[in-house]
């Protein structure tokens, strides 16, 4: 530790001799906008070890939920957990995943490696989770090779108080009183894995699906609409026009990638600054696909009733070497959680539109929080991020002024600085900033109107190695440090921000 230590002073000593000045103005006083704290949500789907190995893991007895996980998860305050996929959510049928386990069928994942598993994970075992959790669940239903009986079926299994034909069936399974599971999705990805559909013939078979969504008792049907991928703003255009009276959240789906989807994504590990440098601009490009579908829904519902949720977003490497290609298995570093930072403080700023997303995934797949190896386990550089901005979770958004800095490569370039601000219940101001710049630091004189007396405390997440990452060796290679580089005097906050760096800051 006294060697990691004496490394950030060092850094931090090197980032202040070369730092650009930068001008930032936060109104403390102001704010209108709830950050909802469902931004920080995410996701398990039935791929590889993330259900399956990872929230869960087997003993003599058979599958039990993994207690380190949801302690560290816990601590990170998971607003909701969206299950079972994803992709698999079209292949899933939820009356295969209830009952003794031992009669249950077994599936073949053929989205995901190939793999029988034994159903052994199912409605009543994951709500199990989401209770220990203390989150809410997100349910995806089969509209890809589903039925409209089946999905209303399984909304009554879970949501109707009885007597009725599906609630006297949860109770013959074990659960008497119902689970008020109101955030449902209606299909997944429908324009691709959930069943090649174009976007007109979704949105009339979303509508068929959504009618036999009923209200039971005081639980609402919160409808979530399988949104499109990235900037395909004609298939939200078509959602909103064709359905939005029916719709209370849009899908939207957005992943960082180096290369492309059928060729290489790029490594975790072992990057060059030009892949550094065009996973930062796909990152920033989030900004971009939020406006564009956000001015679309305006036109269609200007008091922004319906939520534009982005459901899966993160980075996507290559897979980690030797493993399962279907697995989805990949290495975590400091890289991952600057564009992890970035993108929250993204969906911050656009918290009037914004009011869910789910992280792609949240154990042992893709970005994931955690990762796990038999009794073992890891929190990633991602984890952390998330654990600093907790913080933000329905807090008030504050207005934000700010030079970003400019971060140039092979004469491209990009804005460096990412930041947001909130002010919680309690009157605290937070203040979340990401580097993306790997060699330069920042010097930022910001002016806080309105603050008063305050102290400043502050925790930083950085490294000499633009790839450090935690290993099952090596878990704590990569773990914030207290941040002394604010400095407070009356309204004015003086930021040293080094080079490759996620900081939060609190001003109380």
């Amino acid at each position: 530790m006294p060697r990691l230590l004496l490394s950030l002073a060092l850094l931090a000593l090197a980032a202040s001799a070369s730092a650009q000045p930068l001008r930032m103005i936060v109104d403390a006083e102001a704010g209108e906008t709830t950050i909802n704290k469902h931004i920080y949500g995410h996701f398990a789907e039935h791929l590889g070890r993330g259900v399956y190995d990872g929230l869960w893991r087997e003993t003599d007895d058979g599958w039990e939920i993994n207690d380190d996980v949801v302690e560290a998860l816990r601590q990170i305050q998971i607003p909701n957990l969206r299950w079972p996929g994803g992709c698999f959510a079209d292949y899933y049928f939820w009356e295969d995943g209830i009952g003794p386990v031992e009669d249950r069928p077994t599936v073949v994942n053929n989205l995901w490696g190939g793999v029988t598993e034994d159903n052994g994970v199912g409605i009543h075992e994951f709500m199990e989770l989401v209770d220990r959790l203390d989150t809410e669940p997100i349910v995806v239903g089969n509209v890809g090779s589903g039925t409209v009986r089946q999905m209303a079926d399984w909304w009554q299994y879970v949501n109707h108080p009885g007597p009725s034909p599906m609630a006297d069936l949860r109770a013959e399974n074990g659960r008497a009183e119902p689970w008020n599971i109101r955030f449902w999705g209606v299909g997944n990805e429908s324009w691709g894995c959930g069943g090649n559909m174009d976007a007109a013939y979704y949105a009339d078979l979303y509508k068929r699906y959504a009618t036999f969504l009923h209200g039971y008792g005081n639980v609402r049907p919160f409808r979530i609409a399988a949104g499109p991928a990235g900037d395909d703003y004609d298939w939200t255009e078509t959602l909103m026009r064709e359905a939005g009276g029916m719709i209370d959240g849009i899908d939207v789906h957005h992943y960082t990638i180096n290369g492309d989807w059928t060729t290489s994504k790029g490594p975790a590990v072992g990057f060059t600054e030009a892949e550094w440098f065009e996973l930062m601009q796909r990152a920033l490009q989030t900004d971009d696909i939020i406006r564009g579908h956000s001015a679309i829904m305006d036109r269609y519902d200007p008091q922004n009733r319906v939520w534009l949720i982005m459901g899966e977003w993160g980075t996507w490497h290559n897979p980690y070497p030797g493993s399962n290609p279907g697995f989805l298995y990949q290495q975590n570093t400091l890289r991952d959680a600057i564009v992890a930072a970035a993108s929250l403080n993204i969906f911050n700023q656009h918290a009037r539109r914004v009011k869910m997303a789910n992280i792609a995934q949240t154990v042992n797949v893709l970005q994931a929080m955690i990762l796990t190896e038999g009794d073992q386990m890891i929190l990633t550089p991602t984890y952390h991020v998330f654990d600093f901005y907790k913080a933000h979770q329905d807090a008030t958004l504050l207005p934000m002024q700010i030079d970003r800095g400019t971060y140039t490569f092979e004469g491209q370039s990009i804005p460096a600085v990412s930041a947001s601000a909130s002010r919680d219940a309690e009157g605290r101001v937070h203040v979340t900033l990401a580097n993306m710049h790997p060699r330069d630091g920042f010097d930022i004189q910001a002016s806080i109107r309105g603050l008063g007396d305050r102290s400043v405390s502050g925790q930083i997440l950085t490294a000499d190695a633009w790839d450090a990452h935690n290993t099952f060796e090596a878990p704590e290679t990569l773990v914030p440090m207290d941040f002394d580089g604010a400095r407070l005097d009356g309204e004015t906050l003086s930021i040293d921000l080094p080079a490759k760096s996620v900081v939060a800051l609190t001003l109380e």
